[in-house]
C-alpha cells in the first residue's frame, strides 16, 4: 500500500510538459488506430513536450532528438495518409515483405550500437544503448506508420515494452504508464487495421 501510495504521489508531481505530452501522445495513438491523418497534428503537439521532459528532466538525449524527428516527419505523415494512395485517394493498409524484416533488424541493431557508443562515449547521456535501440526502431517504425505497413504494430509493441523498462528505470512513472497504455492500445490497432487490411484484399 505503501508503494502504491508513493507512486501515486510521484505521478502527481510529474512536471507540465509530460503530462501534455501524454495526453498528446494517447490522443495522436487512438486516432492512428483509426487510420485517422489529423493523427499526426497531436503527435507533433505530444512531441514538443515530451522534447523538452526528454533533454531537459530525464537527460535521454538520443530520445529527446527523437521527438523533434518526429514533429519534422509528421507533416510527411500527413500528406502520405491522405494523398499517398494510387491518383492521390488515401494511402491503404499494406504488408511488408519477409526480407525487408531481415534487413530491418540487420541495420536497426548495427545502427542501434554504434550510436549508443558514440553517445556513451562523448556525452552525460542514460541509458545510452537502450536509448540508441528504441529511438533506432522508432525512426525505422514511424516510416513503416507513415507507409501505413501493418506490421508497424507488432513492432511498437516490442518498443513500447523497452520503453516502459527505459523511463521506469528513469523514475519517469507518468511517461512509462503512458507506454503500458500504449501496448494496449497497440494491440487494438493492429486488429483494427488488420481487419481492414483483410477488407480491402
Amino acid at each position: 500500500m505503501q508503494f502504491w501510495n508513493s507512486l501515486l504521489n510521484q505521478i502527481a508531481a510529474q512536471h507540465f510538459s509530460e503530462w501534455a505530452a501524454v495526453i498528446g501522445a494517447i490522443l495522436y495513438l487512438l486516432l492512428a488506430t483509426k487510420g485517422n491523418p489529423w493523427c499526426w497534428v497531436w503527435g507533433i503537439i505530444s512531441c514538443a513536450f515530451w522534447a523538452y521532459a526528454a533533454f531537459a528532466l530525464y537527460g535521454l538525449y538520443i530520445d529527446g532528438a527523437l521527438q523533434l524527428f518526429y514533429i519534422a516527419i509528421s507533416v510527411l505523415g500527413i500528406y502520405r495518409w491522405k494523398y499517398g494512395g494510387k491518383d492521390h485517394q488515401e494511402l491503404p493498409i499494406s504488408r511488408l515483405h519477409w526480407k525487408q524484416h531481415i534487413w530491418i533488424w540487420t541495420g536497426g541493431l548495427a545502427l542501434s550500437w554504434a550510436l549508443g557508443a558514440f553517445f556513451e562515449a562523448y556525452t552525460a547521456a542514460a541509458a545510452t544503448y537502450l536509448d540508441a535501440f528504441t529511438t533506432v526502431f522508432s525512426v525505422i517504425i514511424t516510416f513503416m506508420v507513415i507507409q501505413k505497413k501493418l506490421e508497424n504494430w507488432g513492432y511498437w509493441f516490442l518498443i513500447d515494452s523497452v520503453y516502459v523498462y527505459l523511463y521506469w528505470s528513469r523514475r519517469g512513472f507518468l511517461i512509462a504508464l503512458l507506454f503500458v497504455t500504449y501496448l494496449v492500445i497497440v494491440v487494438f490497432g493492429y486488429f483494427s487495421w488488420r481487419k481492414s487490411y483483410l477488407n480491402a484484399v
